[in-house]
């Protein structure tokens, strides 16, 4: 079996859609999933809303182009995938649907009633598919039941085996220390003390369960039908960057810590799809019923179509997201007793 150029270009392609996207979306959730936590008061909790408002939706079209490239250039992927993790998959994005939603509608009403039902499903919005992703990645490494067409021949129970889950665990803590040094950036006062308590909390645990993660990944690696090289200083140097973020913390290097976090995301989605290759999904009935890159790709002529298309527009993408980002680089202050003006204005 033989990957050309180009199917190999768009696996990598895909793979850094996926490491950008819970990059940026990972702090989004980790910022959801520390609502109840860390903020007390509506004022708070708006707080933390307004700390991602203004960025949370850009971030989602690094996961719309994800798929649009997988389902281009790898239709029997996608088309595999979407058929076996069906019901998970359905959960997941009536659960960011839902997210988007309350972002929207919290500010709708006044009561507080109101604004606290939509901050518990922002909550629920970002715990769900934080722990999800990592269920559905590490289902794609460990196997699931597939035929020899490419069929899923087992049920929704046969995705939570117990490798999947610890997965699930692991992006759901890297997502929730990204997004408390998100915030330790983004906010000041009481509000931020609170924050780095939390974080400091969260990333003893972090570390531990991470470690599990990567200790299971090199040795399900080296199990039969994976035939993936990953590099060990890769999964290695993700370790010690969530391990240095005690460290970094009690140092109040947080801008150092959240780079950190964040190419520690990048170095285990890396880990992840290595592991994969040549492969895209794992077949836990035979080997040989493994979905390869060259058996799910798309012809020739449209993924060098594809390339050129790509490479013509990535860079504008890119550049106006950078740009979003430098808009609304300005940190969010509470309003004092004395000032009803320091606070940004609510987008909800």
């Amino acid at each position: 079996m033989h990957v050309s150029g180009v199917q190999l270009f768009w696996f990598i392609l895909i793979g850094l859609l996926w490491a950008g996207y819970f990059f940026l979306e990972g702090f989004d959730f980790g910022v959801g999933m520390l609502m109840p936590f860390v903020a007390k008061t509506d004022l708070e909790r708006r707080a933390l809303v307004n700390a991602i408002g203004p960025t949370w939706d850009g971030n989602e079209v690094w996961l719309i182009v994800a798929g649009g490239a997988t389902f281009a250039a790898f239709p029997l992927w996608y088309s595999t995938m979407f058929s076996s993790f069906y019901l998970a998959l359905f959960v997941l994005l009536v659960a960011l649907i839902i997210r988007g939603v309350a972002f929207e509608y919290r500010g709708k009403g006044n009561s507080n009633n109101w604004k606290r039902n939509w901050d518990r499903v922002i909550f629920f919005g970002s715990l769900v598919p934080a722990f999800l992703w990592g269920v559905a990645f590490g289902d794609l490494i460990y196997g699931i039941p597939l035929n020899a067409s490419g069929t899923f021949t087992g049920n929704f129970f046969d995705l939570l085996q117990p490798y999947a889950l610890v997965t699930g665990l692991a992006t759901t803590a890297v997502f929730l220390l990204h997004g408390a040094l998100f915030l330790s950036l983004k906010l000041t006062g009481d509000l931020k003390d609170e924050v780095i308590k939390t974080l400091k909390k969260v990333a003893p645990v972090t570390t531990v369960v991470l470690l599990i993660f990567l200790a299971w990944t090199y040795f399900v690696a080296r199990g039969d039908g994976h035939s993936g090289d990953v590099p060990g200083f890769i999964p290695v140097a993700a370790f010690l960057m969530v391990a240095s973020v005690s460290w970094l913390a009690r140092e109040k290097l947080f801008g150092w810590a959240f780079i950190f976090t964040g190419a520690a995301i990048v170095a285990i989605t890396a880990t992840i799809f290595m592991t994969l290759y040549p492969d895209v999904m794992m077949s836990s009935t035979a080997t040989r019923y493994s979905l390869s890159i060259v058996r799910a790709a798309s012809q020739p002529y449209t993924l060098h179509v594809m390339t050129v298309v790509a490479l013509i527009f990535t860079p504008f993408v890119l550049a106006y997201q950078a740009w979003s980002y430098w808009i609304f680089r300005k940190r969010i202050t509470l309003p004092t007793p004395d000032s009803s003006t320091n606070a940004e204005k609510d987008p909800t």
